[in-house]
């Protein structure tokens, strides 16, 4: 990288809480946030947000017209634009570029709006403007009045932290100082869910930890869906505001085995983190927060992947997704959240299935990793702002 890029805000929505101190003692504690839902006929295990917070997007979507046939996606977006641009301190109206994306989109209203076709044999009006991912960055954009660019884009489950690349580059490139980037998703749908069980990889755990995410040595998937929005305010330059300092990025693709899957040794993983320290020594890495979703494949390759660049040094592995499920392009953003939130606070953040070895250090370098299918990998190295 050119120059070091400052994250001078987080937020976000999910069954942790709202905002960072819910966060993070949602963390600290040792219990997961999934919950036993009705999605369309089926009940199964989920990560929903709390009565609050959807009251709190009811309100959203009841203040203004224009919003009251909007999809979650997009609402939970601008109820989470709003409250990061005031932590950061920028004002509306000021040049900053949004780029939020989704992997599924307007989940909820395409269901509802296919099904309407196909009762019907005609759409509604609203079908095409309320159902292109480009939605949800524009409607971000119209409601903070920002002028710079609005970019959406969807590389399934690591969309979020694609949108940070993209945003580093728009910085780096002396077209904007500021960017907004997240991910929002809504997945909590029938067809939703059935894709994920079609696939074999939702849970039907019924112990303890409906997600054994990081549990090397699970024999069925458990994979969790769960709902959630996660943004970042990022500038140029090391800010005496900053959380965290984005000191390297990486991302890689490996050529396709399966629609779904990545090699034994997730060499797009590799790549990517050999790619992010380019800036620092492998010894530099305190901390990695895995991707890790909970299914046998996708957890193994990640973990053969680090030990590959690592060797036997091995930094503190955790991950989110055990206790919040997966977002799908939310998710990425979460676990920058948590990274950034260890940096913080100074506390490593265990898993319940993963011992690590070894002296627990000061946390001043993490590695977020995230990976869609097919093996499109990101990973973003943080580092603790000097002050």
């Amino acid at each position: 990288m050119k120059e070091p890029i400052s994250i001078t805000a987080l937020s976000s929505i999910s069954s942790l809480g709202d905002g960072a101190a819910a966060v993070w003692n949602s963390y600290l504690d040792k219990n997961h946030r999934f919950s036993k839902l009705e999605i369309g006929e089926q009940h199964v295990w989920a990560s929903s947000l709390s009565e609050e917070i959807k009251k709190s997007i009811e309100a959203l979507r009841q203040s203004d017209h224009k919003y009251k046939d909007l999809d979650d996606s997009v609402l939970f977006a601008i109820y989470t634009g709003r409250k990061v641009i005031e932590k950061a301190g920028w004002k509306s109206e000021s040049n900053f570029g949004v780029n939020i994306g989704s992997s599924r989109g307007a989940t909820s209203l395409f269901e509802k709006y296919h099904q309407e076709f196909l009762e019907q044999g005609k759409s509604s009006t609203l079908t095409s403007p309320t159902t292109t991912l480009g939605n949800i960055s524009s409607w971000v954009a119209h409601d903070l009045k920002s002028k710079g660019p609005e970019i959406s884009h969807s590389i399934t489950c690591s969309t979020a932290l694609h949108g940070l690349l993209n945003a580093v580059a728009w910085i780096q490139s002396g077209l904007t100082d500021k960017f907004l980037v997240g991910g929002s998703e809504a997945p909590l749908t029938p067809f939703t869910l059935a894709q994920m069980q079609a696939l074999k990889i939702y849970s039907r755990e019924m112990d303890a930890h409906p997600c054994k995410a990081m549990d090397l040595e699970k024999n069925q998937n458990t994979m969790v869906l769960g709902e959630a929005a996660g943004l970042a305010c990022l500038e140029k330059g090391e800010k005496s505001n900053a959380l965290a300092v984005v000191a390297g990025v990486g991302y890689a693709t490996e050529p396709l085995e399966h629609s779904v899957s990545i090699s034994t040794d997730a060499q797009c993983f590799q790549d990517s983190m050999k790619m992010a320290l380019k800036s620092a020594d492998m010894d530099e890495v305190d901390a990695i927060v895995m991707h890790a979703p909970g299914t046998i494949k996708g957890d193994l390759t990640e973990y053969n992947a680090i030990k590959k660049v690592f060797g036997d040094n091995l930094p503190f592995l955790t991950t989110n997704k055990w206790k919040v499920g997966h977002t799908f392009g939310a998710s990425g953003l979460l676990s920058l959240e948590l990274g950034v939130l260890m940096l913080q606070h100074q506390q490593y953040i265990p898993t319940p299935f993963y011992q690590n070895k070894g002296e627990q250090k000061k946390v001043e370098t993490v590695i977020v990793n995230a990976v869609g299918f097919g093996g499109n990998a990101v990973s973003i190295l943080l580092k603790s702002p000097k002050r």
